[in-house]
């Protein structure tokens, strides 16, 4: 019987295979540069001497870059003394230069060549990350789960994807002043008039514009504040209200609301579900828990189960994540489902790299803030961080938090965008109830009603508008935010 042919290689063959290369791109780019020096400002911000295949090509493209950079003419003269003069048996390196040179084409292609040798260099990389994968994936340790590779190739798959990227570098002003037209015609449009992604507080959105793209938002205040109650409230409206488009290209386009991606460090995503559920329901959250409704409660929490089962809203409870794990499945999510606000509950929960971890804390937290600040810029999203508040705000008589009470480091208020306080004199002075039937207790009923119900969200740095004070209602039941009506607010200042 004759043998069959086989139409795919082994693996034995394919061990054998030579990694992808274009011997004739890398020559023809070398000579182009060797000819004319210009050719090398064309490819020189993206390009870089280990992406040549050839170690020899590497060494001349080094030393032309020296040489240019330094203002010389690199050619096959002014060169040669620095580059070895045995290349092979048969030619020496001056000749090998003079070749280069002789053969080259125009300085017009060199771009194009300079990007097929890129584009191989990258797949010779993917091919170095797939085969460290599977290396690792069969020799791997007891301890070590799968999920944490996952996370580390697609940490090295983003990086290549980043440093693969030749579309960077300078850009003419109109095209920024056209992008900058483009966002002002969009809140034009839009309900509200609004540049960012509206937080469905009406007097928030009016001092920030809505939350900015590419914005790391800190959100700080001390513990019973109603942090976390604040953010749930944004998370949900922002998710709730979600419209796209489909574009002609086939991809969504957010026109209202958002994607929103959720990291709760603190809680579990079932306790932050059931702090949406009471807040949308208006059931108190521990009537919930303790499954004291009556039948019309239960048909409420149902209809309001079956909306937030529908909106984009998505939760991960993973406790004590990297920041580096963090940004690697914002990635994800944004690839995956779309992402257009991130918020992280809470920062000091983060931890940093081993290294920044050796360096300790402060420097732990400058890595964390700045990777955030990096993240979002990336992604193109707001991202809202929240903070703790050192204790020194209790030992102070006026509670209200200041930039300087911000725990553990300054890259805090220095990386974000805008730095917010969420602060309510109600919890402070409920604390300091005189005996009942003294005029101190009368006093002290009059100032209750006044702030009962109230909190106040303290802008404390905003690079694009002004610093003040934005009252809000505050259910604490519901741990529910909304509007409060106030005439008397005024900004203080612009940064």
């Amino acid at each position: 019987m004759a043998e069959v042919q086989r139409l795919h290689p082994t693996a034995e063959e394919k061990s054998f295979r030579l990694a992808p290369h274009n011997i004739e791109a890398e020559q023809a780019l070398l000579g182009a540069i060797l000819v004319n020096n210009e050719a090398f400002y064309r490819v020189s911000d993206f390009l870089e001497p280990e992406h040549f295949y050839e170690p020899i090509h590497r060494e001349i493209y080094e030393v032309c870059a020296k040489f240019i950079r330094a203002g010389k003419s690199a050619d096959p003269i002014t060169i040669k003394t620095h580059l070895p003069d045995a290349l092979t048996a048969d030619m020496t390196m001056p000749q090998y230069l003079a070749r280069l040179a002789s053969e080259a084409t125009t300085v017009i292609n060199a771009a194009d060549y300079g990007h097929a040798v890129h584009d191989l260099a990258l797949r010779r990389a993917l091919i170095l990350i797939g085969e460290e994968m599977v290396s690792t994936a069969y020799d791997s340790e007891v301890d070590q789960p799968p999920e944490k590779q996952i996370e580390e190739v697609e940490g090295a798959l983003f990086q290549l994807a980043e440093k693969g990227r030749y579309d960077g570098g300078f850009q003419p002003f109109n095209a920024a002043l056209t992008e900058s037209i483009r966002m002002a015609a969009e809140a034009y449009q839009r309900d509200g008039g609004l540049s960012g992604i509206a937080t469905g507080l009406t007097e928030l959105d009016r001092q920030m514009g809505g939350l900015q793209r590419s914005d790391l938002i800190v959100l700080a205040g001390r513990p019973a504040m109603g942090k976390t109650s604040l953010v749930t409230n944004i998370a949900f409206h922002v998710a709730k209200s979600w419209r796209n488009e489909v574009q002609p290209d086939g991809h969504n386009k957010t026109v209202d609301g958002g994607v929103v991606g959720f990291f709760s460090l603190e809680m579990s995503s079932e306790q932050l579900a059931t702090r949406i559920l009471a807040e949308q329901a208006s059931i108190s959250s521990s009537d919930i828990r303790r499954g004291r409704i009556h039948d019309s409660q239960y048909n409420k929490l149902v209809d309001t189960s079956n909306l937030m089962a529908r909106i984009p809203l998505y939760i991960d409870d993973t406790g004590g994540i990297s920041v580096g794990q963090l940004a690697a499945r914002a990635r994800r999510l944004k690839r995956q489902k779309g992402l257009d606000l991130l918020v992280v509950d809470y920062l000091q929960l983060l931890s940093g790299s081993a290294k920044s971890s050796s360096q300790g804390r402060v420097q732990e937290l400058t890595e964390i803030t700045t990777t955030l600040k990096a993240l979002a810029k990336e992604l193109e999203v707001p991202i809202i961080a929240l903070s703790q508040l050192s204790r020194q705000v209790e030992a102070r008589d006026d509670k209200r938090p200041q930039l300087a009470d911000l725990r553990e480091s300054g890259s805090i208020e220095q990386d974000a965008d805008v730095v917010m306080f969420v602060y309510r004199e109600e919890y402070y002075l409920k604390n300091k109830e005189p005996k009942e039937g003294t005029p101190e207790h009368l006093t002290w009923q009059g100032e209750m009603e006044k702030v009962h119900g109230v909190a106040e969200v303290i802008i404390g740095k905003q690079r694009h508008g002004p610093t003040g004070s934005v009252p809000l209602s505050f259910e604490a039941q519901f741990t529910r935010f909304g509007n409060l009506a106030r005439a008397d607010y005024l900004p203080e200042r612009m940064e």
